[in-house]
């Protein structure tokens, strides 16, 4: 994920600062929804986050992508997500944000999910910005064994230590290895002589649901198994981040530093996740599966315990954190995003006034939209969505449309979901005032017809920048069959990799087992993995 903060279309010059650059803490979760954070929802037990978000500065106007890899039009990647078999990830030329900030001085480490593609070794985040990484490069593992499917009998290991194959883990959760590694690599390094950048991405609370039992005990209340196993993994997290502050505290990095706590995309309510009362779930364009939590804890925010309004997307962190590391972001007309610190610090009016939340071509055309039904302006069909001020246009399928709240029964049969799509079937086109109306309720497509005329001229505005979308067949050579056992590089290479199977004989031995399962969860894994995400 994190992909298109991490994007920009330009040289970024980088200047001394006239102050001391902060250390930047960026923490990501997956699949962690609108409702799924004690300060949202007192059911869920999140101590930490709350702090932190109540002595900082609440985003709640917050917007992320609405799939896992935070993909956007001006990377080719607008459309699902990077499969593991894949030959695909980030565009060679584009600079991510850990490059700038390297360039800028910093020391920069990456512990958790990747999720960017890994086809050649040059797709690795060691290849991409940071000095170190450990973690998984999927997008869905075993939070206990590591191993990753996809598809059923394609399986392998995954979990890396910078290049190689991070064997010998089994059996440690990861949410507890990833803070556990982050609290090594702040113990090792000395605050005062480089400034440091820290992405911590959780895999968590991606499924499999998996979490210590003791975590899940508090919940025992909970009706909707599902969502028990899901909020104990919130729960882990929250007591991650709290070890996490600790040792900032405690090795002296929190009086210059600057925490940012992010989800991915909207929660999945048949997984255990909710948004409500947020309409629709994750890889939908509705609200729930667009509008995220988000806060910035820092003793450098000017004004701190507020709760801000502001217009804010994932793509803004890039020019954001730039800027404090001391880069010139004065002419940085390339970007998607926009430099947000002093709206975020001193509570200015935020700069941005519209968000592209994504056109994505290659998605289902919807069964009654038209070029006749966008004015001429804009094919309907197409899978769209744009917000412009206070209004908010959708068009083609925007995804699974339903309020769910959170204590509905997760295990009913999963065409029951679709049931939502079927009662609009002949619409192609909504319009929502999203300040007014931010539970898209009241479509108003009919009654402001000049509003939606605006908008979809927007959408065609946007449309002639956006590059030709890359989604590659899946490469057999990928199979972890053919690669020791692990998920690895495997084109472009001419390396001995004999250094990546040490343990082959006995991956193998593992493999034949686990490929073997057919747990409830992992089919529904599969499922929720495919292009009908």
């Amino acid at each position: 994920f994190f992909s298109v903060m991490f994007v920009t279309m330009m040289v970024l010059c980088v200047e001394p600062p006239n102050h001391p650059r902060p250390h930047i803490i960026f923490i990501m979760t997956d699949d962690q929804g609108f409702n799924d954070i004690g300060y949202h929802n007192r059911d869920i037990h999140t101590p930490t986050l709350d702090k932190l978000a109540a002595e900082g500065v609440k985003l709640e106007n917050y917007y992320i992508q609405p799939i896992c890899t935070p993909y956007q039009i001006h990377t080719g990647l607008q459309h699902s997500i990077i499969r593991s078999r894949q030959p695909s990830c980030l565009p060679f030329d584009l600079r991510t944000l850990p490059q700038r900030l390297q360039e800028a001085g910093y020391a920069t480490h990456m512990v958790g999910k990747w999720h960017l593609g890994f086809y050649k070794r040059d797709c690795l985040p060691t290849r991409r910005g940071f000095h170190t990484y450990f973690g998984s490069l999927t997008g869905s593992v075993d939070y206990y064994t590591y191993k990753s499917c996809d598809g059923p009998g394609i399986c392998g290991y995954d979990l890396h230590e910078g290049e190689r194959v991070a064997w010998g883990q089994g059996g440690r959760y990861s949410t507890h290895l990833y803070a556990q590694r982050v609290r090594k690599i702040l113990a090792a390094h000395d605050p005062s002589s480089q400034p440091l950048f820290i992405f911590l991405s959780f895999q968590a609370v991606h499924t499999p649901l998996q979490s210590p039992r003791e975590y899940i005990y508090p919940y025992r209340q909970m009706g909707n198994v599902f969502r028990r196993k899901y909020a104990g993994m919130v729960s882990v997290v929250d007591e991650a981040v709290r070890n996490v502050t600790y040792a900032l505290r405690k090795y002296g990095y929190y009086k210059n530093s600057v925490i940012i706590f992010s989800t991915d995309n909207g929660g999945q309510p048949l997984f255990g996740g909710s948004n409500w009362p947020l309409r629709g779930r994750k890889g939908t364009y509705w609200e729930g599966g667009v509008r995220g939590i988000g806060f910035v804890h820092s003793p450098l925010l000017r004004r701190r315990k507020r709760v801000s309004k502001a217009l804010v997307h994932i793509t803004d962190w890039y020019p954001t954190l730039v800027g404090l590391a001391g880069g010139n972001v004065s002419r940085m007309d390339g970007l998607d995003g926009y430099d947000m610190w002093e709206t975020i610090s001193s509570g200015k009016e935020s700069p941005r006034l519209e968000i592209l939340h994504n056109i994505d071509p290659l998605y289902n055309a919807a069964r009654h939209g038209s070029l006749k039904n966008g004015y001429g302006i804009w094919n309907t069909a197409v899978q769209a969505a744009v917000r412009v001020g206070d209004w908010k246009l959708l068009t083609g399928n925007p995804g699974y449309g339903d309020w769910i709240p959170p204590q509905m029964l997760g295990n009913f049969p999963e065409s029951w979901w679709n049931l939502e799509r079927h009662t609009e079937a002949k619409k192609s086109l909504w319009l929502f005032n999203v300040v007014d109306d931010p539970y898209e309720r009241y479509d108003l497509a009919e009654r402001r017809p000049d509003v939606v005329k605006q908008l979809l001229a927007r959408l065609a505005f946007h449309n002639r920048t956006a590059v030709p979308v890359r989604y590659p067949a899946e490469d057999p050579r990928a199979d972890p069959r053919r690669n020791g056992g692990a998920w690895v590089p495997w084109e472009g290479d001419e390396e001995n990799w004999e250094a990546f199977y040490l343990r082959k004989r006995k991956v193998k031995k593992q493999k034949r087992k686990f490929c073997k399962m057919k747990s409830f969860f992992r089919r529904l894994n599969f499922r929720m993995m495919s292009n009908r995400i």
